[in-house]
């Protein structure tokens, strides 16, 4: 009896590691589809400085090739593009080994709209604003700002990009020693900005883009989370945001929760990536390091997570 009770409950955990491990990945032939080359695109991609180690060149080529493939109009750098004590000054040498050097394929020579991450404000986060006045394609006019597009012929896109590090607790109790330009911020500004944009947005559709995740899979500290469903899930609710996209937790993850249509994207680190296992409301999760490429036409919003060689894994679609 007791050999029997033995090996149905190694039967019972192995159910559990089932349901609980992540979804497979997409044939590994699938490709974006030809239609997107006649839309309004856009690549994603965060988590990437690593001075050009682990995937970080290779993924860089891919982003550049597929770019070339079906025309972009912009990169949304989506924080921690340098790792890990952020820059020290505009003529930091991180910002060659950790982007000059390494994103230097000619079809990413154009608009970079940026968000700060986790380990810029470990370091000087003015000077990622101030890169700006050195660097072309390096676009970033404030902490947070919006971004307005055309799209089709007669749809608009809004993105938000915002700053989420000041929206959490833990790096304002943390920021003398570790985070210093966060105490400088005041979130309930930042909070009411949102709110404000987001409620004069006329656009088809709406798409926010952060570092840190509203929901996810991660052994990072919960308040992380907690934080953003507390204060800024709210916005999103409320305005109709077709998806937020985060980095962060160096992972694919496609959230949905209930109560909420909003798509909650995780993009994977375009460097080193680590494990992921399913949460309630996961849709999609993988591993495998990458990027996305958001598609957008009159009738819907596509993002395409990609893996390293450029092959979809993933689709989150939203219709009219």
């Amino acid at each position: 009896m007791k050999t029997v009770q033995f090996f149905s409950a190694l039967l019972l955990m192995g159910a559990i590691v089932s349901v609980s491990s992540c979804k497979p990945t997409t044939d590994s032939t699938s490709s974006l589809p030809a239609e997107v080359e006649d839309n309004f695109n856009f690549i994603v991609a965060n988590d990437l400085g690593r001075n050009g180690y682990y995937d970080q060149k290779i993924i860089a080529e891919q982003m550049g090739e597929t770019a070339g493939e079906i025309g972009i109009e912009f990169v949304a750098a989506a924080g921690d593009i340098h790792h890990f004590e952020g820059v020290a000054s505009v003529n930091d040498p991180l910002w060659n080994t950790n982007y000059e050097y390494i994103y230097s394929h000619p079809e990413l020579m154009l608009d970079w709209y940026p968000v700060l991450g986790n380990h810029e404000y470990r370091g000087n986060t003015q000077a990622v604003l101030d890169y700006s006045g050195v660097s072309r394609r390096w676009c970033m006019p404030a902490r947070y700002y919006d971004k307005s597009f055309e799209v089709g012929d007669s749809s608009s896109l809004k993105v938000v990009f915002i700053d989420t590090a000041p929206l959490i607790d833990k790096y304002h109790k943390e920021s003398e020693e570790s985070y210093r330009d966060v105490a400088a911020q005041d979130m309930e500004v930042q909070l009411h900005w949102i709110d404000s944009v987001l409620n004069a947005s006329h656009e088809t559709w709406k798409i926010v883009i952060g570092h840190h995740p509203v929901y996810a899979q991660t052994p990072k500290d919960e308040i992380e989370r907690e934080n953003l469903q507390q204060r800024l899930d709210p916005l999103l609710r409320k305005y109709g945001v077709d998806m937020y996209i985060a980095g962060h937790i160096h992972n694919f993850q496609h959230i949905r929760v209930p109560g909420s249509d909003v798509d909650y994207v995780v993009n994977s680190s375009a460097s080193l990536s680590r494990k992921v296992s399913e949460i309630e409301g996961t849709q999609y999760c993988s591993p495998e390091p990458g990027f996305s490429v958001v598609s957008v036409s009159d009738k819907d919003l596509n993002l395409y997570m990609l893996d390293k060689t450029g092959h979809v894994l993933h689709t989150v679609t939203r219709t009219r």
